[in-house]
């Protein structure tokens, strides 16, 4: 089976590429805005005539997009994440390779949730923030391409990997300082949130399994269950060795100590927010991942004590 992978030096992709090129049967094409991608071809400025070239010559059977950007303005969001898969649909419309997408969305799509309640693929989405917004668009491209495509909404990924501005990889880094210091107390702030954390290994396994399938539509892809980043945050602090104490700040913090999952607040205006959360997910998310289970055979097999533990190496070998 060809595999034209798009994105594959991004968080996610370089753990797909991984678990693509583990599978014999799997021939992969790496296509990127870098240097080391097979192709260098920007989908956001590329015209689909272009790809549609390149996808008759390579004639992949399945197309991966793990391309995107999480942060940035609306317009830049929206080219990276929306103009972009338009760019892939319409190429793989216009080509005859008849290639299976899969496109990888993320549950900033569906937006805040009741607490208590797990989130279904057919729940109405309602993004709180322009990324969610530039994603939706993505997936109703997609839905509505009439190609043989599957969206998975993947919901907080962690693991090797974290990227340091992320809420786990700030908070990797602040134990991380105060650790070098000799800090006895760690004082964090916007701990409050419950979110479905699930190892980027999981989500390259269900990617790998959605190629393989003919499942379509949007399936979830998460644990199940959702874990308070303050809890999270003493996992965190136990695996690293942390004897120090974490003190939870009850208002909100300073400008100089910014909250762990919350943007810097604005010295000018003492009003609050409307959107506290920067992926617009309000404070609590839980996927209904009976869908992959059920169509792609698929469940997550890595806890979140081993996805901190490995976000704590690569902090603690940081220099």
């Amino acid at each position: 089976m060809r595999v034209l992978l798009i994105g594959a030096n991004g968080y996610l992709g370089r753990f797909v590429a991984d678990r693509l090129l583990a599978d014999p049967a799997v021939q992969l094409t790496a296509l990127g805005r870098g240097d080391d991608a097979d192709v260098r071809f920007d989908l956001a400025t590329g015209s689909p005539g272009a790809l549609t070239r390149f996808l008759d010559a390579v004639h992949p059977g399945v197309v991966v997009n793990c391309a995107g950007a999480t942060r940035g303005g609306a317009r830049e969001l929206t080219r990276h994440n929306t103009v972009a898969v338009a760019t892939v649909c319409e190429a793989l419309r216009r080509s005859g390779c008849g290639a299976r997408l899969v496109q990888i969305g993320c549950s900033s799509e569906y937006g805040p949730s009741q607490p208590g309640s797990s989130t279904a693929e057919d729940a109405v989405p309602r993004p709180g923030g322009p990324y969610g917004v530039s994603k939706l668009a993505a997936t109703e491209l997609v839905l509505g391409s009439g190609l043989d495509a599957v969206v998975l909404r993947v919901f907080s990924p962690v693991g090797p990997g974290t990227p340091a501005g992320s809420p786990l990889g700030r908070l990797a880094e602040a134990l991380r300082r105060a650790m070098q210091s000799g800090d006895a107390e760690l004082k964090l702030g916007g701990l409050g949130a419950q979110r479905d954390f699930i190892d980027v290994r999981d989500v390259a396994r269900a990617v790998h399994a959605a190629s393989l399938s003919a499942a379509q539509g949007v399936i979830n892809i998460g644990s199940g269950r959702a874990v308070r980043l303050r809890d999270a945050a003493a996992i965190l602090a136990r695996v690293a060795g942390y004897g120090g104490a974490l003190h939870e700040l009850d208002a909100p913090p300073g400008p100089l100590r910014p909250a762990i999952g919350h943007p810097r607040p604005d010295p000018d205006h003492a009003a609050p927010v409307a959107y506290p959360y920067p992926d617009g997910c309000g404070s609590w998310q839980q996927a209904d991942v009976r869908t992959a289970r059920d169509r792609l055979g698929w469940r997550p097999r890595i806890n979140l004590e081993e996805s901190l533990a490995d976000i704590w190496m690569e902090a603690a070998c940081r220099i």
